[in-house]
């Protein structure tokens, strides 16, 4: 998959976005938002803690990965997104994004921009589903601006050794 972007009328900063595939030149930007509590407190994973760990994670799982992409502004990573497949139908839908960009938009372009690839890619996809800590209303508002619905609240999902509840959206295809 090439890279795309996406161009807003407006000449905000943040108005344009690209998704590329990830590098190895890109261990220090991911580390900018892997090591950061802030970032990481509503992650299924812990905070990064040395450079090694970012290093082999980049090399064996992004890369390889058809469907990890850095989210970037002028080609350099400030977070990123993925898409993992569940079954033949439907997929989940991940994201993260260093916390000095929060609230700008960034993530959801990002998220209509990965809608629209994957959906691309799989034609009989049926639907993307996100999982959301019921406490990060941010994210929500994000996957609402973006086109998701919100189904439903799994209760009590265990993520980190703690109990929390998980908002369900999906965005199906038409």
């Amino acid at each position: 998959m090439q890279s795309h972007s996406s161009k807003e009328s407006d000449d905000e900063e943040y108005s344009e976005i690209s998704l590329r595939p990830f590098n190895i030149s890109d261990t220090d930007d991911f580390m900018v938002w892997a090591t950061d509590e802030k970032v990481t407190k509503y992650c299924t994973w812990e905070p990064y803690t040395s450079k090694q760990e970012a290093l082999n994670y980049i090399n064996n799982t992004i890369i390889p990965h058809p469907w990890y992409r850095a989210i970037c502004l002028q080609n350099r990573p400030i977070g990123s997104i993925s898409v993992a497949i569940n079954s033949g139908n439907r997929t989940e839908l991940g994201y993260v994004l260093a916390y000095k960009y929060w609230g700008k938009g960034i993530v959801t372009k990002a998220v209509k921009l990965m809608g629209k690839i994957i959906f691309s890619d799989f034609p009989g996809l049926e639907r993307v589903e996100a999982l959301v800590d019921d406490e990060n209303v941010g994210s929500q508002r994000v996957l609402e601006k973006a086109g998701f619905t919100r189904e439903g609240v799994l209760i009590k999902e265990v993520i980190k050794g703690r109990s929390r509840d998980m908002v369900m959206f999906s965005l199906l295809s038409f």
